[in-house]
């Protein structure tokens, strides 16, 4: 498979099927190793390595609720807070 350096999707999923790509996501993360691929041809890895920066942020407004979860690290890791958000 061809190498790629960005991969994208979006799609109208219902929430235990967004569910099982969150697991999919955590099940990469525990083992430092992220693979994306689809139907077209190519495919990411990724190898998150030392302190990752996690950002979640949430809004709600009149006609829509979100979430949005974003993990990002430098591939020369650099020192980081470790403290996790408290979330609910």
């Amino acid at each position: 498979m061809k190498s790629k350096t960005e991969f994208k999707y979006e799609a109208l999923l219902d929430p235990d099927d967004i569910q099982d790509v969150l697991k999919a996501l955590s099940k990469g993360l525990s083992k430092r190793k992220l693979e994306f691929s689809d139907e077209k041809e190519g495919a990411l890895s990724l190898d998150p390595k030392g302190l990752l920066r996690l950002k979640v942020t949430a809004s709600d407004d009149e006609d829509s609720q979100q979430f949005e979860v974003k993990v990002r690290w430098e591939k020369s890791p650099k020192r980081l807070n470790k403290i996790a958000p408290k979330i609910s």
